[in-house]
């Protein structure tokens, strides 16, 4: 089978979904800012949680993820760090170097959850930009 440009091409990402990226990167920066890097990857969640509520937007924290296979449900301890505006999967990180296992992580939550965008975040960057990974499913 020979794949044609129809075949590859997606649906753009709904202007909603980015709208809630925008505002969490730029909670992010702001978290970032004012605690820098070095800390425990459960106080940028905590931290960045607390932004984004201040800011009126829904988050919840450590959403777990069944598997489903079939008709068995499987209760196999994924959790979503945090699960923003109900459209929005947000991965933290406070390691040294990205890994692809961490990509492949969101991912696996994207495809499980149904949606299309993720932020992989790494807080021990020396400049936060180059901590923000967009992850597209």
């Amino acid at each position: 089978m020979s794949y044609n440009k129809t075949m590859l091409t997606r649906e753009p990402i709904p202007a909603e979904v980015e709208s809630v990226a925008t505002l969490v990167v730029d909670a992010v920066y702001m978290v970032y800012s004012r605690l820098g890097p070095g800390l425990l990857e459960s106080v940028y969640e905590a931290c960045l949680e607390y932004e984004l509520t201040q800011r009126g937007i829904k988050v919840q924290r450590q959403v777990s993820i069944p598997i489903c296979y079939g008709e068995l449900k499987i209760d196999g301890g994924f959790r979503i760090d945090l699960y923003v505006g109900g459209c929005l999967i947000v991965e933290l990180k406070a390691v040294d170097s990205l890994l692809p296992v961490h990509r492949s992580q969101v991912l696996t939550y994207l495809k499980l959850t149904r949606h299309r965008l993720g932020l992989l975040i790494n807080f021990n960057v020396p400049l936060i930009r180059y901590g923000i990974k967009r992850v597209v499913l």
